[in-house]
């Protein structure tokens, strides 16, 4: 329990589809996969009698669709901490949040301040947080009990047997793994190519050890119980639900730090159903669907008393995968500055077409 409340503490230094119009009493929500529980969506509906329409997404492509209509499709999106500032500049496909319709007081103080500090532009505040968690390694401690960096996924010993996402994340992991700072980087666009184009060689040539890139949590996922993998970059909260069905899988913070993540809510440039995001905001960050939705998803919630909303297996996984060192050791992503996913993108599509 106290490593939850350091790491919450820790976080204030964190630095084209078109989609038919819905009526003012359906909320279009876009999101990541494990946020938007069944038996959640019915009670909010119960409680009142709005809908919610659900598309699962990622950060990129939250990014490229809303980019793609200029802000409109959905009325709540849920993009990390991180991908906020820039998008908004570049694309202007977000809305100020009118802070008097959320309840404040739900959250914890310190998550709340560094998303504010995150995503104030020209002095409005365009998020606020939801769930928080890390970026590192999921490993069968059993199967590879000394695989501890990012570089060890392209141990030889690990041929066809490693897993990884191609996405700024693995790029950025290895960039670290390699002794190089990548956040440290983003002030300076000509000295994060070097770096990034380093891990990419470092990416490509292990490829021999990648038995597929995954997608989502549930791809991976299937991977290390059907032991086709013994490892892979992974995100925190599908490690430790992987750790309730097996204890011999779960996360582990690389030695270089794992990376760590805010993800938020966002209103969407063109949404057409504001009052029902502030309402869904609210209703899941009660104690009792907070609590919900983190059993469903494997991660701590934002809420004040988000340590406490979590179960006792969650805290378990935390407490087995991390030491306090690891909790200090953690790489807050900080804002991307503009430009920087598309020269991304171009390093890992040069990934993607190696042989």
């Amino acid at each position: 329990m106290r490593k939850f409340k350091v790491l919450a503490v820790l976080a204030t230094l964190a630095v084209a589809t078109t989609t038919t119009p819905a009526a003012a009493d359906t909320l279009r929500l876009l999101t990541w996969g494990s946020y938007a529980p069944e038996n959640v969506i019915e009670m909010f509906k119960n409680e009142t009698g709005i809908e919610v329409e659900v598309t699962f997404s990622n950060n990129e492509e939250m990014i490229s669709k809303l980019r793609a209509t200029g802000g409109g499709g959905f009325d709540l999106a849920q993009p990390s901490h991180d991908r906020i500032h820039a998008a908004q500049l570049e694309y202007n496909i977000y809305r100020p949040m009118d802070l008097s319709k959320i309840d404040t007081s739900a959250y914890d103080p310190s998550l709340l301040a560094a998303v504010k500090a995150n995503t104030t532009i020209d002095g409005e505040v365009y998020s606020v947080p939801h769930f928080w968690g890390t970026s590192g390694l999921v490993v069968n401690k059993a199967k590879a009990p000394d695989l501890e960096s990012f570089a060890d996924l392209c141990d030889p010993q690990y041929e066809g047997r490693v897993s990884m996402r191609l996405k700024r994340t693995i790029l950025i992991g290895m960039g670290y793994a390699m002794g190089e700072d990548p956040f440290g980087a983003y002030g300076d666009i000509a000295e994060y190519e070097r770096i990034i184009n380093a891990a990419a060689e470092k990416l490509i040539a292990c490829k021999a050890n990648v038995k597929t890139y995954w997608t989502g949590g549930d791809d991976l996922s299937n991977l290390l119980r059907s032991g086709e993998i013994v490892a892979s970059d992974a995100w925190d909260g599908t490690a430790f639900k992987l750790n309730t069905e097996n204890p011999d899988i779960n996360f582990r913070p690389p030695s270089h730090g794992a990376m760590g993540w805010i993800d938020t809510f966002t209103l969407p440039r063109k949404s057409k159903a504001e009052e029902a995001a502030y309402q869904w905001i609210n209703f899941v960050m009660r104690p009792d669907i907070a609590k919900m939705m983190s059993s469903h998803s494997g991660y701590v919630t934002a809420h004040k008393d988000g340590g406490d909303l979590t179960s006792d297996q969650l805290k378990a996984s935390f407490s087995d995968a991390f030491s306090n060192d690891d909790v200090a050791n953690i790489k807050w992503f900080a804002n991307i500055p503009p430009g920087l996913e598309d020269i991304e993108g171009k390093v890992l599509e040069r990934i993607k077409a190696a042989q």
